[in-house]
C-alpha cells in the first residue's frame, strides 16, 4: 500500500496544474491570434485564394477571389468551380482535376473565367493538394493571379511589334524594286531611243514601221511597269500640289462606275475636308487601282463604300508607320467582297504578290498604291476577314495650304529643234550612245561625259559655247546633286536638264529646289527630249522650270 501524500505534496501538484493550465491557456491565445492573423493574411492577401473538395467544389476563398469575379462568398462556396470557367476551358477542368488531384500539384497554368457580368479575365493558377495523416485527398489550396491587363499589352506589343516588321520589310523591299524599276528604266531609255531613231525616216508606207510602232507600245506598256515598281519603291511623286480629295474620288468613282456598273458605288464626303499636297495622277492611280481590287473580290457585282473624313491622329499607335502626329485626311474604301485570310492580307502590299490565276495581273497595283501613300507622308492599312470584306483606310497628312489652279496643258507636238553644245552626262554607256544620237539628230553637238567629274571638267574648259547640260542623278562617285554645285559654282546661270530613271522626288526634286533648270524621266521618246530642252533652252535665266 502506497504512502498518502504530504501536504507539501500535494500543495507542489496543485502548483504544477495551475502552471499547466497558464502554458495551455497562453498556448491557447497563442493558437487564436495566430489563426486571426492568417484569416486575416487569407482575405486580403493580394492573390486570389480558393479551396476544393475532391468533386472540385468550393470549399472556400477570399475577398480578393470575390472581387476579382464579381460575386459574392456565399454565390461561391457550394458551386463547382467549372461553373466559373469560361465554356472552352469546363471539358479542360473536368478532364484534369482527377490527373490534378493524383500528381498533387499544377503550376503555372492559364486559363480563362467568367465574371458575374459575363466579362473574360485570363488568370495564372497554382494549386496543391492537402492530404491527411494516412495521405487520403482532403481539400485543395489554389491561387490565381488576374493577368488579363499583361496578357492584353503583351498582344498589343506583339501587334505593334509585327506591324514595325512589316513595315521594315516593305522598306527594303522598297529599295530593291527602286533599283530595278532605275536599271530597267535605263535598258528600256536605249530601246526606246533606238526606236525613236529608226522611226525618224520611216513612214506609214514603210515594211518596218509597223513593228517599230509596235516596239514603242510595247515599251510603253513597260514603262507602266516601273511606274508602279517606282510608286511601290516611293520614287513615283511627280509633282505635289494642294488640293481637295473629294472632287477627285467623286471623279474618280464616277468613272469607275461606268465601267464597273454591277458594283454599286456609295460616298459620304466631309463637307470641309481639310487640304492635301499630292500628285493628282498618282492619287488617281492609287484609287483606280482599290477599286479594281475590290471588284476583283466582288465578281458578281456588290457595294463599294467610299467615306472621306478630318481625323487627328495621337502618337499612340502610329509609331509602326514612322509618321508625326497630327491632322489627316482619311479615306476609307470599304467592298462587300470576298474577304481575305490572314495570311493573304500580310502580303497583299508586296510586289508581283497576287491571288489571281498566272498572266491575269502584275500584282502591283496595291503594292503601288502602297508606295504611293507612303511617299506622301501617309500610310495605308487593310481591314479584312474571309467572307466579310475589306476595308481600306488611306491617310494623308493634311496642309495649310489652298487649293492650286489647275495649270494649261502644253500644245506642242512634234519634234522641236534647235543648235548649240550640250553636254549629256551618264555613267551608262548605252543611254550616252542612243542620247548622243537623238540629239545630234534634232540639230545639237553632243559632248559626252561619264560621269559627274568629267561633266565638270568639260564645263570648266567650254562653258561660253555650252548651252545645256543633260546629266543622271544616280551616278558613281560625284552624283548628280554634288555635280550640280561644282557647275553652278562655275557658272551661276547653269542650264541643267536632270535625267533619271527614278522619279521627281528625293534626291531630284532637291536639286530642282536649289534652282535646277528641269526633268525629264527615262525612257523617253525623242518628241519628248526635243520638247523639254527647247522648253528648258527658252526660259529666262534666273527662271527655275516648273516640270511636269
Amino acid at each position: 500500500m502506497s504512502e498518502k501524500p504530504t501536504y507539501e505534496e500535494l500543495e507542489q501538484r496543485i502548483r504544477d496544474l495551475e502552471k499547466t493550465n497558464a502554458e495551455h491557456k497562453q498556448t491557447e491565445e497563442a493558437l487564436r491570434k495566430s489563426e486571426k492573423h492568417f484569416r486575416g493574411m487569407f482575405k486580403n492577401a493580394p492573390v486570389a485564394y480558393q479551396s476544393l473538395d475532391e468533386h472540385g467544389n468550393v470549399l472556400d476563398v477570399n475577398q480578393t477571389y470575390t472581387n476579382a469575379l464579381g460575386y459574392t462568398k456565399e454565390e461561391l462556396i457550394g458551386n463547382n468551380f467549372g461553373d466559373f470557367l469560361h465554356p472552352d476551358y469546363v471539358d479542360h477542368f473536368k478532364t484534369n482535376f482527377p490527373k490534378f488531384k493524383a500528381v498533387g500539384e499544377v503550376l503555372g497554368i492559364e486559363f480563362e473565367m467568367l465574371k458575374k457580368d459575363g466579362t473574360i479575365i485570363i488568370v495564372n493558377f497554382h494549386g496543391k493538394i492537402q492530404r491527411n495523416d494516412n495521405g487520403f485527398f482532403q481539400k485543395t489550396h489554389c491561387i490565381f493571379q488576374d493577368i488579363t491587363a499583361q496578357k492584353l499589352a503583351e498582344k498589343e506589343r506583339e501587334k505593334l511589334q509585327k506591324k514595325l516588321t512589316q513595315a521594315l520589310k516593305m522598306e527594303a523591299i522598297g529599295t530593291l524594286a527602286g533599283g530595278i524599276a532605275h536599271n530597267f528604266n535605263n535598258i528600256l531609255m536605249g530601246i526606246q531611243g533606238r526606236a525613236s531613231l529608226m522611226m525618224l525616216d520611216k513612214n506609214t508606207s514603210n515594211p518596218d514601221y509597223e513593228h517599230l510602232n509596235g516596239i514603242e507600245e510595247h515599251i510603253k506598256n513597260a514603262v507602266e511597269l516601273t511606274r508602279d515598281l517606282l510608286g511601290f519603291a516611293r520614287g513615283g511623286k511627280y509633282e505635289a500640289k494642294p488640293m481637295n480629295l473629294n472632287a477627285l474620288i467623286r471623279n474618280e468613282s464616277r468613272m469607275f462606275s461606268h465601267t464597273k456598273k454591277e458594283v454599286l458605288i456609295h460616298d459620304k464626303f466631309e463637307k470641309n475636308l481639310w487640304t492635301v499636297e499630292v500628285d493628282q495622277c498618282q492619287m488617281q492611280q492609287t484609287f483606280l487601282n482599290i477599286y479594281l481590287n475590290a471588284c476583283q473580290a466582288m465578281p458578281h457585282g456588290g457595294d463599294l463604300y467610299i467615306q472621306t473624313k478630318n481625323v487627328t491622329l495621337k502618337e499612340k499607335g502610329i509609331k509602326p508607320f514612322k509618321i508625326a502626329p497630327g491632322r489627316y485626311v482619311k479615306i476609307s474604301v470599304t467592298d462587300t467582297g470576298v474577304g481575305m485570310d490572314d495570311a493573304t492580307r500580310e502580303k497583299i502590299f508586296e510586289p508581283f504578290f497576287t491571288t489571281k490565276d498566272a498572266g491575269q495581273g502584275s500584282g502591283l497595283g496595291l503594292a503601288s498604291a502602297y508606295g504611293i501613300i507612303k511617299n506622301h507622308g501617309g500610310f495605308m492599312n487593310v481591314y479584312s476577314e474571309k467572307g466579310a470584306g475589306t476595308i481600306f483606310n488611306i491617310y494623308l497628312p493634311a496642309s495649310e495650304k489652298k487649293v492650286a489652279k489647275k495649270d494649261p496643258e502644253p500644245d506642242s507636238k512634234g519634234l522641236q529643234y534647235g543648235q548649240g553644245t550640250v553636254v549629256l552626262v551618264d555613267d551608262e554607256k548605252i543611254i550616252l550612245d542612243v542620247g548622243q544620237k537623238m540629239l545630234e539628230n534634232i540639230g545639237y553637238r553632243v559632248i559626252v561625259a561619264g560621269n559627274g567629274q568629267d561633266a565638270v571638267d568639260v564645263y570648266k574648259k567650254q562653258k561660253d559655247e555650252i548651252i545645256l547640260v543633260i546629266m543622271d542623278m544616280i551616278m558613281p562617285g560625284m552624283g548628280g546633286g554634288e555635280t550640280y554645285e561644282q557647275l553652278k559654282a562655275l557658272d551661276g546661270d547653269v542650264k541643267v536638264l536632270l535625267s533619271s530613271g527614278y522619279s521627281i522626288s528625293g534626291q531630284a526634286q532637291a536639286i530642282l529646289d536649289r534652282g535646277c533648270s528641269g526633268f525629264i524621266q527615262k525612257p523617253f521618246t525623242m518628241e519628248e527630249l526635243s520638247r523639254k530642252v527647247r522648253e528648258v533652252l527658252d526660259k529666262d535665266k534666273g527662271n527655275d522650270l516648273l516640270c511636269h
